[in-house]
């Protein structure tokens, strides 16, 4: 493992935030670490004609595994970037952050999972996908989303028109058997998810503008293709137990009690 003074520093060319993500990925890839860009800057990435975000925004979210906090906080460091030693303390066991040396660029690295309103397991899945997050992943912690805002509908949107609903789970397809792994045994995931899928659902055929103009797959149709699967999933006993109850107990997590826990 190089000492954190061989990494070069991001340079003028990657000044932008989607610049940055890919350099400090590219360097992980060479180093021996894994790390994969999520969030926005990912969809953008692999979507093509994604102009709806503001491409200076200053947040890079990444992915990575806990196995390799010590050389990855090698790498950013020697990349620039300075570590949030009181937050890394008290949460690096799921979190990282750092920040650029002017405090203008956020860096914020989810080790093994991604805890929000749901838990997504990526740990043995980070490697599909050379700079990002595998596609199904990243449709995953959108949907997962309780409260989906505009920028979120659009992300979804724009991975429903790239990729194929597919059988399986092969890379750069949203694969079904994925799904089924997510929400056939979590009722709460399910009810978010298809909750979700229904409001785009109902948004999509009110408004085709909301997708991109000339999409490779109507997203409108795989929103149903999705939603259809995961109602018609065989669910296991505990998907039932869960779903006596309903929604007279709360079935997500609040983003600001998993920061705090």
């Amino acid at each position: 493992m190089p000492c954190a003074g061989s990494f070069p520093l991001v340079g003028e060319a990657e000044a932008q935030p989607g610049g940055r993500g890919i350099a400090l990925v590219e360097a992980a890839n060479a180093a021996g670490l894994r790390l994969r860009l999520i969030g926005g800057l990912a969809i953008r990435l692999l979507c093509d004609d994604y102009s709806a975000r503001d491409p200076a925004e200053h947040d890079i979210d990444l992915a990575s595994l806990s196995s390799d906090v010590a050389g990855l906080t090698e790498l950013l460091e020697g990349s620039g970037f300075a570590a949030d030693r009181q937050f890394n303390a008290l949460h690096g066991r799921r979190q990282l952050r750092f920040a650029s040396e002017d405090g203008e660029v956020a860096v914020d690295v989810m080790l093994d999972r991604l805890e929000m309103c749901h838990r997504l397991e990526f740990e043995d899945r980070i490697e599909r996908l050379p700079l990002t997050l595998d596609v199904t992943d990243l449709l995953l912690s959108k949907l997962q989303i309780v409260e989906l805002n505009e920028k979120d509908l659009r992300d979804v949107l724009h991975l429903l028109a790239d990729f194929p609903v597919r059988q399986g789970d092969v890379p750069e397809t949203i694969g079904l058997d994925r799904i089924s792994e997510v929400v056939a045994d979590d009722w709460g995931w399910w009810k978010t998810i298809t909750s979700n899928l229904e409001r785009i659902v109902q948004l999509a055929e009110a408004d085709r503008n909301l997708g991109p103009a000339d999409p490779r797959f109507d997203p409108l149709d795989q929103a149903r293709a999705l939603l259809e699967h995961a109602n018609e999933v065989p669910k296991s006993i505990r998907w039932r137990l869960r779903a006596k109850v309903g929604e007279r107990v709360r079935w997500y997590e609040l983003p600001e009690e998993v920061a705090e826990a």
